[in-house]
């Protein structure tokens, strides 16, 4: 048999239900203690660690120690990738009814995708900045217009930091509760931050799920990136 053994061991790890509930989890990019991913995952701390660990040795999860506590994450922005990869897999198995029953409301409508948007929210603002003619969509990336230039600019956020980053700048990802694309890399991961820092967005405690604030609401209808409900 021919089967790369680096993709058997990661399915494997992947694969345990303890495992895939603590990835999960940690996909949106926050830190984690080993007693709150054990709570989350209904097992025991004990359980926990032993699962942590594997994922740690695997390279699925780093570990950062800050004075008693030790606190895990996903360990980069290409796990958080392959994980929503098979989240958008298990959605085309699953039938469409079954999916959104399951899944709660306040993600389908705005969620973070590691560090970039996603949801009704992050499909939302590609359109509105496509039709704006901010972007241009390819086959698997965008790609910024002078336009989308100044928009991107006058939110005070650098884009030739995000260019330098070592990732994507503007990559395509697919959204698993949309079926349409939202707007990850670099440029996807600073407009969300800079989203954040001005308060326009917040993200619900423990939970992917985000809410636009009255203040983000006003601002972002403003500027023609969202519909007023």
């Amino acid at each position: 048999m021919n089967t790369s053994p680096n993709l058997a061991a990661i399915g494997a790890l992947i694969g345990h239900p303890t495992r895939a509930v603590i990835l999960e989890t940690l996909i949106d990019g926050r830190s984690w203690t080993a007693g709150e991913l054990a709570r989350q995952a209904g097992v025991t701390p004990q359980t926990a660690s032993s699962h942590l660990h594997r994922l740690v040795e695997g390279g699925l999860l780093k570990v950062d120690a800050r004075g008693r506590c030790r606190y895990f994450s996903l360990a980069g922005y290409d796990v958080a990738d392959a994980l929503e990869a098979l989240e958008v897999l298990g959605t085309r198995r699953a039938a469409r009814p079954g999916l959104v029953s399951a899944r709660s409301e306040p993600l389908i409508e705005a969620r973070t995708c590691y560090d970039h948007l996603a949801g009704r929210l992050g499909v939302g603002l590609v359109k509105a900045m496509k039709n704006m003619q901010y972007i241009r969509e390819h086959d698997d990336s965008y790609s910024i217009t002078s336009m989308g230039t100044t928009f991107i600019s006058d939110l005070a956020i650098d884009i030739g930091e995000a260019r330098n980053r070592r990732r994507a700048f503007a990559r395509k990802c697919f959204d698993w509760s949309e079926q349409q694309y939202h707007l990850g890399g670099a440029l996807g991961a600073a407009l969300a931050e800079r989203l954040f820092e001005l308060r326009w967005l917040r993200k619900a405690p423990k939970s992917r799920a985000v809410t636009v604030t009255s203040l983000g609401s006003r601002h972002l209808h403003k500027l023609g990136l969202i519909e007023t409900k």
